[in-house]
């Protein structure tokens, strides 16, 4: 059995780390707070922007631009999301999996060197780099301080490149995220774009709350949807009579890479909100395990100081019976 001064050393370390671990949730919430608003800023921009791209669909079904057409796989691209910290759970660990099973897929068809990697984060970047895999440029500043003129740059640069068939698809790899305790590791195409698809995506977002409990989640949820229900009531449809000019196909090549730069800025905050709430919950997590361990620790250290206090006192009454 330890002994006192063991224990109560040991109940000043997890004091300690307990500190830590609870600073540093507090600064992930302040973080994924600040993720969210910025998510809320870019969510009417895409909301108009699916409205004229399904209204432009609906108009004329058959227009085509260079962005959109499907054709045999021999060069492929992953832009992969990750953070530039660790102590976020799985968060990275799940991400880099993912690429390298998306990698060991294309290694069977095109083989591995046909395989381009851009790495927003630096754990991705450091991973890509010891696996040997073929690396274009590194991009860790992003993976803390969201560019939309960054991700227009990279997303230009892909584009180029499969117009001039260079690359052939395009893959992101990220966390899209839902809520605080909700981060959904999404691999979808980001060329060629697949218009229909991306238009039914999944865009559900919490953006109201930081708390990552089930029961909470479960109840802002209710509460979210009696409110949307009442504000569908009040807000009138948008006009859809639309003047295209000069032609469809001209503003649709205009509007799909917009919807390419779109794409690519919004993985970027959804892979940063999910990398503070993957964070926060980790960081909640080890403050909890270290109170319970705090619990245990104080436990065992009464525990203990009382069988020294009752050995001291079977002792003098050991020695006054013998005197």
């Amino acid at each position: 059995m330890p002994s006192l001064k063991e224990i109560k050393g040991r109940i000043a370390s997890v004091n300690s780390t307990r500190k830590i671990t609870s600073a540093m949730k507090m600064v992930a919430s302040s973080k994924l707070h600040h993720a969210q608003v910025a998510i809320q800023n870019m969510l009417p921009y895409e909301e108009l922007l699916e409205h004229i791209l399904k209204s432009f669909l609906a108009a004329e079904a058959e227009a085509q631009t260079i962005f959109d057409q499907v054709r045999p796989v021999k060069r492929a691209a992953l832009v992969v999301f990750t953070s530039n910290s660790s102590l976020c759970g799985g968060f990275n660990a799940n991400t880099i999996k993912l690429m390298l099973h998306a990698v060991d897929e294309y290694d069977q068809t095109i083989g591995r060197d046909n395989v381009e990697i851009y790495p927003i984060g630096r754990k991705v970047y450091e991973k890509a780099q010891k696996l040997g895999l073929k690396v274009q440029g590194e991009f860790s500043a992003l993976a803390d301080k969201p560019n939309v003129q960054q991700c227009i740059e990279i997303a230009m640069e892909l584009g180029k490149k499969f117009a001039d068939g260079e690359i052939d698809k395009v893959e992101l790899i990220y966390h899209h995220f839902k809520s605080a305790g909700s981060q959904i590791l999404t691999r979808k195409t980001f060329l060629p774009i697949d218009v229909e698809s991306e238009l039914q995506a999944d865009h559900e977002r919490d953006l109201t709350s930081v708390v990552a409990t089930k029961e909470s989640q479960e109840y802002l949820k209710k509460r979210g949807e009696r409110e949307t229900s009442r504000e569908q009531e009040e807000v009138k449809p948008l006009n859809d009579n639309f003047i295209v000019e000069p032609d469809m196909d001209t503003v649709l090549s205009q509007l799909l890479p917009k919807l390419a730069h779109l794409s690519l800025y919004t993985a970027l905050l959804d892979s940063n909100a999910s990398e503070h709430a993957a964070r926060m919950v980790a960081m909640q997590t080890a403050t909890d395990n270290a109170d319970e361990l705090l619990r245990e620790l104080n436990l065992q250290y009464n525990k203990s100081r009382q069988q020294a206090i009752t050995n001291e006192l079977l002792d003098i009454v050991g020695g006054s019976v013998n005197n």
